[in-house]
């Protein structure tokens, strides 16, 4: 699902982030607003982080998957402060690797996995947080 402003964040939803915008987090709700580094490579996924770990109250796994440049290894730290569990995709199974490289180089990340065991691993943490 694309998101637009003020929209409710859903559980068991994909959302997308529009082109040249950067997405923050208030009450529940996605706010976009013009891109902050419109040049060179963006760190939208940066900013979405750091925006999670200020204004939602809720539990967070974040994942870094294929992507260039290190957007969201700034923000990870602060994920794993606020009790948050990160996951970086393996850099093998990366076409490009250089997103996760850079946050398993933060030193922030839970699990490094393939794709295939990033999925398994969110519904085994999902599942052992029913439990509890």
């Amino acid at each position: 699902m694309l998101i637009t402003e003020n929209l409710s964040i859903q559980p068991n939803h994909v959302f997308i982030i529009p082109a040249n915008r950067d997405l923050h987090v208030t009450d529940g709700q996605f706010h976009l607003k013009p891109i902050s580094k419109p040049r060179g490579w963006p760190d939208v996924i940066t900013v979405f982080l750091r925006s999670l770990t200020e204004h939602w109250d809720g539990q967070l796994i974040a994942v870094i998957v294929s992507g260039y440049d290190g957007d969201g290894a700034d923000a990870l730290c602060g994920i794993k402060d606020v009790g948050g569990i990160t996951i970086a995709q393996k850099l093998d199974t990366a076409m490009a690797p250089s997103m996760p490289e850079s946050a398993i180089a933060t030193g922030c990340i839970d699990f490094v996995l393939s794709p295939e065991n990033i999925a398994k691993q969110i519904e085994c943490i999902l599942k052992n947080r029913r439990q509890e």
